[in-house]
């Protein structure tokens, strides 16, 4: 009985994390649109509440990513520029928007581990970035990871050179 109940558990954890994952898909098309061909929030919102995936993501997760990146987006190209050695213009549409994606979700959703939020755009831009970007987004995360994230990972090297009791 434990056992049906910990795999219940954990494919509801499963659909839990594939909604999220879809969520952040379908915002980061939502901030390339807006980027690409500056098209209102709202209108944005509303084209991609139309599409077959709006049904399979976490609705909440999904408006709050995407309001509160076209909101801020300004403050958050502002931590993500000194990480970069080019202007973040220079960056390819999907590579700076998954930055402006990963980069809310470090200062605004502290309950999201940093690594899972490192992974999420790694695969994004793997899926939908050039040949190699998912190298460099990882690379700017883990900067902008160790200056926003700074108390999570240092617990996290504590845990790791303490020794076993």
């Amino acid at each position: 009985m434990a056992a049906a109940q910990s795999t219940s558990h954990s494919k509801s954890g499963f659909k839990y994390k594939k909604r999220r994952h879809l969520s952040r898909e379908l915002v980061l098309q939502g901030i390339y649109q807006w980027r690409v061909a500056g098209s209102d929030a709202s209108f944005i919102e509303t084209q991609l509440r139309d599409t077959s995936l709006f049904p399979k993501i976490d609705e909440s997760f999904f408006s709050e990513l995407l309001r509160g990146v076209l909101k801020n987006a300004t403050m958050l190209e502002q931590h993500i520029q000194p990480c970069l050695d080019r202007s973040l213009t220079d960056l390819s549409p999907i590579e700076s928007s998954i930055l402006l994606l990963s980069t809310y979700e470090l200062i605004y959703h502290l309950e999201i581990p940093y690594r899972a939020i490192i992974n999420e755009a790694i695969e994004l831009a793997k899926t939908y970035g050039g040949t190699d970007g998912y190298k460099y987004v990882n690379g700017v995360l883990d900067k902008l990871a160790a200056q926003l994230r700074t108390i999570e990972i240092q617990s996290l090297a504590k845990k790791k050179i303490e020794p076993a009791s």
